[in-house]
């Protein structure tokens, strides 16, 4: 089959579609005939030498994908041949097909376009198990979400009003903190043009936000413990801003706050499948009912993936950046 594959990371044109062995399911797991892929930052990383695939895990990118199940493992009995489903993966969805355990799917919901729902499950899964299974955000709080126009930061946008909380969303353009607006945002910031902190203190009459979803890290830290409300929480997810940074340790201290930095790929199964059932149970019936849709940029065939590469790390994306497959 063909997978798009890394021989010597670097950039876009690093990426090869090559031929590689069909998977095996496993025991609990299924085989996807993959009909897309999503397009992650964390792609990008891997491509780049940055952050390879988990033990275990199919060496090329992609860690979401949309499809039809060809293959059933032996104790698998939750999916069947022929159903369309969505996976989170750890690895190995710039394919034709993967093999994923069957507690990483979401079920196919009526009225999504399969293309358009490859983007769907690694930022739910991402934006639920931090925001509100580790922050906790309850209704009526606040959250400020860095990168409200890339996939991720659409989806919080989203998930968070829909259950009753207020967004405030960075982005770098006016035509980016429009979208971040259409989406839900109370307010978007241009952090090209403005300070983020200034304006949430004005928002929140000085009290600051609850939750911080920070996709970009450095420097950034030091600014979101600033912005942090008595008892907020701070969750650091990516590092698009570096590694390395320094905050003020009596702030974070006087408002009580926490930083918690995650990431979600190489997390023990068990615990990848009970985020997933958390999906199932409480953000799948919002997706079903068109509350939450999955928010797509563009699409790019598998072979032209180091394109979709160049657009993402261009930066004007608006929402997924999606591969079709079939």
């Amino acid at each position: 089959m063909r997978a798009v594959t890394v021989p010597v990371p670097g950039g876009p044109s690093a990426l090869v579609v090559s031929e590689v062995p069909e998977p095996v399911a496993g025991p609990h797991e299924v085989v996807i005939d993959v009909a897309a892929a999503g397009v992650n930052r964390a792609d990008v990383s891997q491509r780049e030498g940055h952050y390879p695939s988990p033990a275990g895990a199919p060496a090329w990118p992609g860690l979401e994908v949309s499809g039809t199940v060809v293959s059933v493992g032996s104790e698998v009995t939750g999916a069947s041949l022929g159903d369309y489903v969505l996976a989170l993966l750890s690895g190995g969805g710039y394919a034709d097909r993967v093999a994923v355990d069957e507690g990483l799917l979401l079920p196919y919901a009526k009225g999504l376009d399969l293309v358009e729902a490859a983007g769907l499950p690694e930022a739910l899964a991402t934006v639920w198990s931090n925001v509100f299974m580790s922050a906790g955000l309850q209704p009526g709080e606040t959250l400020l979400v860095h990168g409200g126009s890339s996939g991720i930061g659409s989806i919080a946008i989203q998930l968070a009003v829909a259950l009753g909380s207020t967004v405030y969303a960075t982005a770098g353009s006016a035509e980016k903190t429009a979208f971040c607006e259409q989406l839900g945002a109370a307010r978007g910031i241009d952090y090209k043009q403005e300070d983020f902190v200034e304006v949430v203190h004005e928002l929140t009459d000085g009290r600051g936000v609850d939750v911080v979803l920070d996709l970009v890290g450095g420097d950034y830290l030091a600014r979101d413990v600033e912005a942090v409300a008595p008892g907020g929480r701070v969750m650091v997810i990516a590092t698009q801003g570096g590694t390395a940074a320094t905050i003020d340790v009596g702030r974070l201290m006087a408002a009580r706050a926490r930083i918690w930095g995650t990431t979600l790929r190489a997390r023990p199964l068990e615990e990848r499948r009970a985020i997933m059932a958390e999906v199932r149970e409480h953000v799948w019936p919002l997706v079903a009912a068109g509350t939450v849709r999955p928010v797509l940029d563009s699409v790019y065939p598998l072979e032209f993936a180091a394109t979709a590469h160049k657009r993402m790390e261009a930066g004007q994306h608006l929402g997924k950046i999606v591969l079709a497959v079939r």
